[in-house]
């Protein structure tokens, strides 16, 4: 995944989340679902990894993932793929603050990666890079994350704040079409305001909208995530082919049994 906008505390909708997963096309994956072995969870599967770049349960749990970008660097032999880390919470049960300082005692174990977990109650941050290495709970307020760190202010990471900020939340659950359309901006950044990550000019332009077309990698999907006060979640999925143009649409109502 590589943008995501995340919402905490809005009058009636503690939790809001849009995001895109953007992916080599022939990197395999299902598209989102129930868990055969959880069916109170839904999340899309990597099929090469055995995790998820992002996912919810009935009872309010809730993870998402994005990569660190930084080409050149190489990876740790035998690190595990950075999907298990959402997929290991969503199946778990330990309280997000303990669960994600356990994670930052040994987070060099994995290549680089930015991490938000988060239930009814509380959510926290945390990457592998720089500053991000500390937990740091997320207070009420809107926040967006790439592929760098929390709140980097990256083109793409301002346009879609923008376009998301002003829209009414209760249209996420009931009009989620509205969330869709923002997020498929394919609009590039001006050359002058293009991030220096070490790729070459033509590919921080590619990867500068939020929204990715190309042959060989681009946005995969679009995911939805609306939670109400009242214990309901409401999870859409819209995946896209490798021209971006959308294919299957799927979504979930789950009701929180202790709500």
């Amino acid at each position: 995944m590589c943008i995501a906008y995340l919402s905490l505390g809005a009058p009636g909708w503690p939790l809001l989340i849009a995001a895109n997963r953007d992916e080599f096309h022939d990197r395999p994956a299902r598209a989102a679902g129930p868990w055969p072995e959880a069916p109170h969870l839904i999340a899309g599967r990597d099929l090469q990894g055995g995790g998820t770049w992002m996912g919810a349960t009935a009872d309010g749990r809730y993870a998402l993932l994005t990569n660190y970008r930084e080409p050149g660097r190489p990876v740790r032999p035998g690190a595990p793929s950075r999907g298990l880390l959402v997929s290991d919470f969503l199946l778990g049960a330990s309280a997000p603050e303990a669960w994600i300082a356990a994670i930052a005692a040994r987070a060099d174990d994995w290549a680089g990666f930015n991490l938000i977990v988060g239930d009814a109650r509380q959510a926290w941050y945390l990457g592998n890079r720089d500053a991000a290495r500390t937990p740091r709970r997320l207070e009420p307020g809107r926040y967006v994350l790439s592929n760098h760190l929390l709140d980097t202010p990256w083109p793409k990471a301002a346009r879609l704040r923008a376009a998301l900020d002003t829209l009414p939340p209760a249209a996420w659950s009931r009009e989620p079409e509205q969330v869709f359309e923002r997020l498929r901006d394919t609009t590039p950044a001006d050359d002058a305001l293009l991030p220096d990550t070490g790729l070459a000019p033509e590919r921080e332009r590619l990867l500068s909208s939020p929204f990715i077309i190309s042959p060989d990698y681009g946005t995969r999907c679009s995911t939805v995530l609306a939670r109400s006060t009242d214990g309901l979640t409401f999870f859409s999925e819209l995946g896209y082919d490798a021209g971006g143009r959308p294919d299957e649409r799927h979504d979930w109502r789950l009701r929180d049994p202790q709500a």
